[in-house]
């Protein structure tokens, strides 16, 4: 261990997460058997930044043949009887061989391919990688459409629930995300994406409510005293829309052409 890890409480998490994933793998393993070709790390535990209250523990499962609903549930089952603190926070991406099936959207697969720390492999396995266009075309479907929905539910909320905690910091840090992905054509960390950002003038974002949410990841805390940056959160997506061209039907809920 790091001098760093043991005065770092989030680092002392990012190593003690990643022991979990290695054991829990270990058990996958037993279940999957050969049907398992590989199992990663993604994610913050990969690329760096992760949160010892906020992170996911990011794993990818790379299969022969794609993984079934009732696979998955036994998977989950296994995380949580493992630990139920660290089990909660697992978040499975799978897919199979060939990439044609399951949960591995471009931005995830780019990750694979730059950040992925191997925890069981028992062949390479690596798609095609996603063009920045792809990856544009996938930020202006769903991911946008998802935080501009959050952000306008936030913004006229009375109250901020604590089991919403999580939500409303990655509403307020997505921005940073956004424009990082949607100029490199990579993922990077939360810290990554905020500095990007800090190099570059945006008309209409308040870099200053994103650099805040930072601060409060990092240390834990509960976003309550952000809470009334809420009411900037349109303003942050329009903000978004305008600096790459999204219609603002894009993020109003209607389909876009775009």
């Amino acid at each position: 261990m790091s001098a760093n890890a043991q005065t770092d409480p989030n680092e002392r998490a990012a190593i003690e997460a990643s022991n979990f994933a290695r054991r829990l793998v270990q058990h996958w393993d037993k279940l999957l058997g050969a049907e398992l070709l590989g199992a990663y790390l993604m994610g913050s535990l990969a690329h760096g930044g992760f949160s010892r209250r906020y992170s996911d523990i990011d794993i990818a499962l790379i299969t022969e043949t794609g993984l079934t609903t009732e696979a998955l549930a036994t998977l989950r089952s296994e995380a949580a009887a493992l630990s139920a603190d660290w089990g909660a926070k697992v978040s499975v991406f799978w897919t199979d061989r060939n990439f044609s099936c399951g949960r591995f959207p471009p931005l995830d697969r780019i990750d694979y391919l730059d950040c992925a720390v191997t925890l069981l492999e028992r062949q390479q396995v690596e798609p095609a990688r996603p063009t920045i266009e792809e990856v544009r075309h996938y930020l202006r479907g769903a991911p946008f459409a998802s935080w501009a929905d959050r952000a306008r539910n936030f913004a006229t909320a009375p109250v901020l629930a604590r089991k919403d905690h999580k939500a409303y910091l990655k509403a307020l840090l997505y921005p940073a995300r956004f424009c990082y992905s949607w100029s490199t054509g990579r993922m990077g960390s939360n810290d990554a994406a905020v500095a990007y950002l800090s190099e570059r003038n945006l008309p209409g974002l308040d870099l200053g409510s994103i650099k805040r949410a930072l601060s409060c990841r990092a240390a834990g805390d509960d976003p309550d005293e952000l809470f009334r940056a809420r009411t900037i959160l349109p303003s942050q997506v329009e903000a978004c829309a305008a600096a790459t061209g999204l219609a603002a039907s894009a993020w109003s809920g209607a389909p876009s052409s775009a």
